[in-house]
């Protein structure tokens, strides 16, 4: 079995000069949770996730500064406040930039493994330009299995 049978073609990008509040929109209308980034060539250049997202806009908290014996500490910072100016930032910024892919013709088996070692929930398929042509998601391989295995249950049921 290749990669080119259970990705999913029809695959949201994210430009990486897209601004953060760009981003947000794009998850919540779509319901996804991460997506391949990509510069104005379609080629990869990271990958974003929910999880990215959260960890960049989270408040910080109270910081203690020693600065030539004098004391400085900084109020914990809020939610309203943090958005106020991480909304702009560019994807670029928030995305992981060293990203696995695999191609559409590696075996599914290298996908799996590649998902599995390193935890990810999606790996963007890339062509030989490494322009994003799909990606791999583990609940969507999940989908994938479990129908297939119906399907061998209904042929040895029937035989």
């Amino acid at each position: 079995m290749k990669v080119r049978d259970f990705m999913i073609k029809d695959v949201l990008t994210v430009n990486q000069n897209a601004p953060l509040s760009e981003v947000l929109q794009l998850f919540v209308a779509k319901r996804i949770n991460g997506a391949p980034v990509v510069d104005a060539d379609g080629k990869l250049t990271g990958m974003v996730s929910d999880g990215d997202i959260l960890r960049y806009i989270n408040p910080t908290r109270q910081t203690v500064y020693d600065m030539f014996s004098y004391v400085f500490v900084s109020p914990p910072e809020e939610l309203a406040e943090a958005l106020a100016y991480k909304v702009e930032t560019p994807a670029k910024k928030i995305m992981k930039k060293n990203v696995q892919s695999v191609s559409p013709e590696q075996d599914l088996e290298e996908a799996l493994g590649i998902l599995a070692k390193h935890h990810f929930k999606k790996l963007p398929v890339v062509n030989e330009k490494k322009e994003v042509v799909g990606v791999i998601s583990r609940g969507d391989l999940l989908k994938q299995i479990a129908g297939r295995l119906n399907e061998l249950n209904a042929k040895t049921v029937s035989r």
